[in-house]
Order: C-alpha cells, then sequence, then structure tokens
C-alpha cells in the first residue's frame, strides 16, 4: 500500500477519535441510580407559598355565609365563610386577599386564574366537579321557600306555586331546585340575594328558594317575609370550597385545615357568630 494512502487513513482515524473524545453525553441528574431524577414541578401550593399571599373569590351578599357589614364605620366583608378563608390562609402562612364578585362569575374567574379559591356557600354538584376541583363538604344547610308574610297561607305547597314565578340565585343550587322540583313555576335567576328580596316584597315573584340559614338572616330583619310551609324534596345542600382542576396538593392542604375546624367545632361557633353581625 501507498505511504500517503496509509498516512491519509491514519489521519482520518485519529479525526474521528478526537470527534468522538468531544462529544460529551447529556447531563443527567441521577437520584443515586442508574435513571435520571424528574425534574419536579413548581404546584399551585408552591406558587401561593412563594407569593405569601392567597387569593379567594366570594359574592358577598349570602348572610351567614358572607356579606356586607359596616364595622367601626368601614364597609367589611364578614361571615363564617370568610373567617374559613382565613383560617386556611393562617395554615398555609400566607395572607388573604378577598375578591367580591358575582356568584354566577366565580368559576370562570377560577378558571381564568384570577382567584386562586372560591367559597361562597358553593354546593359540590357533579356538574361542577366537571370543571373544578372540590375540597370535603365543610357546611351542610336546608333549602327553604320564602314568601311574603300575608302569603303563608296561600303558598304552602309546591302546586300552589304553580304558573307562578319563583325566584333564586343565578347559577346557584336554587335555581336548579326551582327547575327540577317546581316544574310548573317560572324561574326567575337574579345574581344577589338581597335583590331576590326586593322582587319578592315588590311582588315581582311570588316566592324564593333560599337555604336556610341565608333566608334566616333575611327574615330577622323582614318582618313582612316568612318561611313557607313547603318541604323540598331535594336532598340537604353541602358547601365546599372550589379549586382550579388538577391541584391535589391545594385540596389537600385545605382539607387538612377544614379537618381542624370541623374537628373543634370551631365551623359552628363562626355559623352563630355569623348569624349574630347580621342581627
Amino acid at each position: 500500500m501507498p505511504k500517503n494512502k496509509v498516512s491519509f487513513i491514519i489521519l482520518v482515524c485519529f479525526l474521528l477519535i478526537l470527534s468522538a473524545c468531544g462529544t460529551k453525553p447529556a447531563a443527567t441528574t441521577t437520584t443515586g441510580g442508574d435513571k435520571p431524577a424528574e425534574v419536579q414541578k413548581e404546584t399551585k401550593l408552591d406558587q401561593i407559598k412563594k407569593a405569601g399571599k392567597i387569593v379567594v373569590g366570594t359574592s358577598a351578599d349570602y348572610p351567614p355565609y358572607e356579606f356586607h357589614k359596616e364595622i367601626d364605620k368601614k364597609d367589611q366583608i364578614v361571615g363564617f365563610d370568610i373567617e374559613i378563608a382565613k383560617a386556611i390562609a393562617k395554615e398555609l402562612g400566607v395572607t388573604l386577599e378577598l375578591k367580591d364578585m358575582k356568584f354566577d362569575g366565580l368559576l370562570a374567574a377560577l378558571e381564568a386564574g384570577n382567584i386562586d379559591f372560591v367559597i361562597s356557600g358553593m354546593t359540590p354538584t357533579e356538574e361542577r366537579k366537571q370543571a373544578v376541583d372540590f375540597t370535603k363538604v365543610y357546611y351542610t344547610a336546608i333549602q327553604t321557600v320564602v314568601v311574603r308574610a300575608a302569603d303563608k297561607d296561600k303558598y304552602n305547597t309546591i302546586e300552589a306555586l304553580k304558573g307562578k314565578k319563583v325566584g333564586a340565585q343565578k347559577g346557584a343550587t336554587q335555581e336548579a331546585i326551582v327547575k327540577e322540583q317546581m316544574p310548573g313555576s317560572e324561574v326567575k335567576a337574579i345574581g344577589k340575594i338581597s335583590d331576590l328580596m326586593l322582587e319578592l316584597k315588590n311582588n315581582k315573584v311570588e316566592a324564593l328558594v333560599v337555604e336556610q340559614p341565608v333566608a334566616a338572616a333575611y327574615l330577622s330583619k323582614n318582618k313582612d317575609l316568612a318561611f313557607a310551609d313547603i318541604k323540598l324534596t331535594t336532598e340537604d345542600s353541602g358547601s365546599a370550597i372550589a379549586v382550579k382542576k388538577n391541584n391535589p396538593e391545594l385540596v389537600e392542604a385545605m382539607n387538612k385545615a377544614l379537618d381542624k375546624l370541623i374537628a373543634d367545632k370551631t365551623i359552628d361557633k363562626l355559623v352563630i357568630e355569623a348569624n349574630e353581625l347580621v342581627e
């Protein structure tokens, strides 16, 4: 073989060896074994703790759950839901920021990332569970029908309200109750409970479907309204906290805080205190 050809082959081999030596394998982080460690993704709970605050959305027209109250000449949002939210923020070691909005816009705000969770006397229905995740139920109340006191004897059955307008909070469980349990009535859905009460007082509707503690709070200040002797066939409605889907760490942390509040009867005390504020 000619010398120059041999030299060429040696040169090519040398370059190939050099090239191989200069190529380094991609760096991997191991956990002590042969498998690379997975990079931990920052959770919503991590983000909240890093920010040092958690933002709650509520519809503050639902006493004793959440409502406006003038204290020391300053308008404040109070109620047992608000106290529960404060307890959760304390458990997480962050400050609480409140955002008051219409009930039917709460889940949209949660989905958009404008708030971190919703606490507003919300029932974890199967339909809502398709869009958001819920904590455990922290409080259960029965549903009632409210009428004008003068009409208490007139409207004492579901059949008596056939063909009549019945009010309920828009987007709430009560709207579904009217549609399902009072098919002969026409539902009138409005965003605020206070506006619904005015509709009833002004003869724009004949009755309202409202949770018992909420109705009791309004009736205590409106003697011209009363509970109707109508028994709804729906089951008791429980309230839970809504969180954007796929945030199990946040739900678990909230459930831990709720467990403490339920175990030591703190929620029962908060309900009593909130009802006293309404009066």
